[in-house]
């Protein structure tokens, strides 16, 4: 994996994004209105290629606020005071597109969308998968493709290869996610075909929902496919990725319904990095090239 410092001038805006607390939700719908001269506020650069594509407010304030739930590597972690991984080193990527920063908070999943809707985000970038359920609520950009993949402890000790070698089993997830509802149908399917009883246990979030394999009190997680792979890569040994792969879909950027001028500058943006390879140098950093986009797509999810 290259480091940071090696990646060319024009991508040293991917340096590690300040964490900020989840706390500051509540308080970031109420800042303060210092008016604007036109030509871009705080951070903002009004010479970027697609500046003049964002929202105006966006443009007066310099800074999307991004939701995240960073306890999912590769995607996203925190790592000391920064939180890091494929979204921000994108949302970096993205926001020298658009001339304003993409400032990540970080939140319980299953908080995100909901603060998005009261106005508290601007956008959510969480490896968070588009799906048709959602896009009653929001837009999604998609940027990254991906599916689900079983985690188990190393060595495989119950054998587990597809998921119906789950059923009579307990397994551990993250909550609020499309593993949840994968999951879920999986037991539904064990109690049918009269396979054994699915124990579905689920956690705020992924770390949580690891320690219990690794601890034995469950068989598998179900996680997404470079999720899973970066964590058997880094568990020193402790588990390991088995099966195919399934249930492939995207992950996509959720913009506000109503927000369709800062949907479509963010897709803008998207297509930007994929044409000058910036795109592809934040995949290949995280060994997740796999996962590359063609074009920026609206609601691709199903």
């Amino acid at each position: 994996m290259r480091t940071l410092s090696s990646l060319p001038a024009r991508r040293r805006l991917l340096a590690p994004v300040a964490l900020v607390a989840a706390g500051t939700l509540l308080l970031s719908a109420c800042g303060s209105d210092d008016g604007g001269s036109g030509e871009g506020g705080g951070g903002a650069n009004a010479e970027a290629p697609l500046f003049d594509q964002l929202p105006a407010e966006v443009q007066e304030s310099g800074v999307l606020r991004v939701g995240t739930n960073a306890a999912y590597a590769p995607m996203e972690y925190v790592e000391g005071d920064d939180i890091v991984g494929v979204d921000p080193d994108l949302g970096a990527a993205l926001g020298e597109q658009l001339g304003v920063e993409f400032e990540f908070t970080n939140a319980p999943f299953d908080s995100l969308l909901t603060s998005l809707s009261s106005g508290r985000l601007d956008v959510v970038m969480s490896a968070m998968s588009d799906t048709a359920e959602r896009q009653e609520t929001v837009d999604f950009v998609d940027y990254f493709n991906s599916g689900t993949s079983i985690l188990v402890a190393a060595g495989n000790p119950e054998g587990i290869q597809t998921l119906d070698d789950l059923c009579g089993k307990t397994i551990a997830l993250q909550k609020a996610t499309t593993m949840e509802e994968i999951a879920e149908a999986q037991k539904e399917r064990c109690a049918t075909e009269g396979l054994g009883e699915l124990t579905v246990n689920t956690y705020e979030n992924d770390t949580d929902a690891l320690l219990q394999v690794r601890q034995g009190r469950a068989v598998a997680d179900l996680n997404d496919f470079p999720v899973a792979a970066y964590n058997a890569q880094n568990s020193e040994g402790a588990y390991e990725v088995v099966g195919e792969m399934t249930d492939a879909g995207p992950f996509g950027i959720a913009v506000p319904k109503e927000d369709t001028q800062l949907r479509d500058a963010i897709a803008a943006a998207l297509d930007a990095i994929i044409a000058d390879g910036s795109y592809a140098e934040v995949l290949e950093k995280w060994n997740v090239s796999a996962g590359a986009v063609e074009a920026a797509e609206i609601n691709g999810g199903s």
